[in-house]
């Protein structure tokens, strides 16, 4: 007689994880901040060091850490020019698309359901925090949603350097002087704006560097499949009730 074996706890299925809006942006958004740091180490490399105040003290930089590499700038060749023309046409480009992304997300509820902290979530933080020093992955309905590290992450690059980055990046246009002159002088000078300007761009960039681990970590022909198609795989407790967004079990 053939041993019975044991049904397995858990079944592979199929779910819709983000929504085609939000798939759009992200890409948009991801283009544009290689575009902006490229272009932004270019304008930088014209005079690779950071002050603090309004005018340079070029015998005491507040950080100097000397020309970026050509491969790192855009266009790769030096020119200050193009590289200001770059900077700027993406920049304006990222803050569009940020704009779409603040509005889907209200109409939608993104922001509201998907983004929110709550109660409960301040409570998970420690929990969170064990799960991702086990590698222990989400299952179920936990896989589709943020997780509170996740949350925290996200809203302090929407509220909080989103928005350092693009009152610094004006702060530093002489054309903005008759607008933002209290946000120049609240900051302490333009050459401050553009240290604070660039400490942003480090924290885009370290954020960016971190959520590429976490996607490695999770799986990334699963994660990238998701942000492209939507579609996620993901394991279910077996008899757990489906989720009303689930495309398919399997």
């Amino acid at each position: 007689m053939d041993p019975v074996r044991p049904i397995p706890a858990y079944e592979w299925r199929t779910v819709l994880r983000h929504r085609w809006p939000l798939r759009w942006m992200h890409w948009i958004n991801f283009a544009c901040m290689l575009a902006l740091v490229g272009s932004g180490l270019q304008v930088f490399n014209a005079h690779p060091a950071l002050y603090w105040g309004e005018v340079s003290n070029f015998a005491r930089p507040l950080y100097a850490p000397g020309d970026f590499p050509g491969w790192a700038t855009i266009p790769g060749y030096q020119s200050l020019a193009m590289g200001r023309r770059w900077h700027f046409f993406f920049a304006w480009l990222w803050v569009i698309n940020g704009a779409c992304y603040l509005a889907w997300s209200l109409a939608s509820r993104h922001l509201r359901d998907d983004m929110a902290m709550r109660r409960r979530d301040w409570r998970a933080i420690p929990r969170a925090i064990a799960d991702h020093l086990r590698f222990r992955h989400p299952v179920g309905g936990e896989a589709l949603h943020y997780n509170p590290l996740q949350k925290l992450a996200y809203l302090g690059v929407v509220f909080v350097l989103a928005p350092l980055a693009i009152m610094t990046g004006l702060a530093m246009s002489p054309q903005m002087d008759t607008v933002l002159g209290w946000w120049l002088d609240l900051v302490g000078g333009r050459q401050s704006a553009r240290t604070l300007h660039f400490v942003a761009m480090a924290l885009f960039v370290l954020f960016v560097a971190v959520h590429l681990v976490m996607v490695v970590y999770a799986g990334p022909v699963n994660e990238l499949r998701s942000m492209i198609t939507g579609r996620f795989r993901a394991r279910w407790p077996r008899g757990e009730r489906a989720q009303e967004d689930e495309v398919d079990g399997q």
